[in-house]
């Protein structure tokens, strides 16, 4: 599932490609996309709308509009945008459909069906169920090292499941999880309130440093219309420290890298280099 940094190049490549398009029409193709409104009022609530920015709270994409709402979408696992010209097919599995004034048209597609879409009045937008209870971003200055520490000590749950809750740590997933672990050598099975004050300031900063590297990865590209779901930081491993390398040996101390299964999600990491 895409992390932060997916998230936010997908959002800096479609501000990039359709702020300020009027939507001449949508259409809802399956509508499990957005349980909580009908295809015909998603089309008529969209109708004519410019689209005045898009951003990111998360792992939500926002498309501001100047109709007074905003259109929050949840990629997923597989879900993706593709700014499309009127003589190219929807892609197989297209959920949606935005199209503009230059007869371009902007398609989600989602292979695995888990894409979510939602429409809210942007003056309640911080009010919607799937943001209100979100954690500070990363980035944000309410995202220190004492709001770390006290959200740490009040969880029995191992760091890594801590790291994945979304109302403690914004936007981290399975991958960036794992690397800011290691980065800080905090053990993944460790208590989360048994961390220690040097740890936590640790893997403070290391969150903040793998998500601006992965980020910073794709800054400055110029986005494929026709691939906007956002590139990891390493898409063929060559840059994860730990991820997905499993019995290769540590960059540090060379012991082979375990993986364990940890809330039904692999973790990967060192057991020299991040001791209890």
């Amino acid at each position: 599932m895409p992390e932060l940094p997916e998230v936010e190049h997908v959002a800096r490549s479609l501000e990039t490609l359709i702020k300020g398009r009027r939507i001449v029409s949508a259409k809802l193709l399956r509508p499990r996309l957005a349980p909580d409104i009908t295809p015909n009022k998603f089309a008529a609530r969209l109708k004519n709308a410019t689209i005045n920015f898009v951003h990111r709270r998360g792992k939500h994409i926002l498309f501001d509009l100047d109709n007074g709402h905003t259109l929050i979408t949840h990629l997923r696992m597989s879900g993706r945008f593709m700014l499309l010209t009127s003589d190219r097919e929807d892609p197989k599995f297209t959920h949606a459909a935005f199209y503009f004034e230059d007869e371009k048209r902007l398609v989600f597609q989602d292979t695995r069906h888990f894409g979510l879409m939602k429409i809210v009045k942007t003056e309640h937008l911080s009010e919607a169920k799937e943001l209100k209870k979100l954690a500070p971003e990363p980035f944000s200055d309410e995202f220190t090292t004492d709001y770390l520490r006290e959200k740490l000590s009040g969880s029995n749950r191992s760091l890594k499941e801590f790291l994945l809750d979304q109302t403690k740590v914004c936007g981290l997933g399975n991958i960036y999880s794992s690397e800011a672990m290691f980065r800080s050598r905090a053990n993944p099975t460790v208590a989360a309130s048994d961390l220690s004050r040097r740890k936590t300031v640790a893997l403070f900063e290391q969150i903040r440093a793998v998500l601006a590297e992965a980020i910073g990865h794709s800054s400055g590209e110029s986005p494929d219309p026709e691939n906007l779901e956002g590139g990891y930081f390493s898409s063929n491993g060559d840059a994860w420290l730990v991820y997905d390398r499993e019995k290769l040996p540590c960059p540090n101390c060379k012991a082979p890298i375990i993986r364990l299964k940890q809330g039904g999600r692999s973790t990967f990491y060192c057991r020299r280099c991040q001791r209890k």
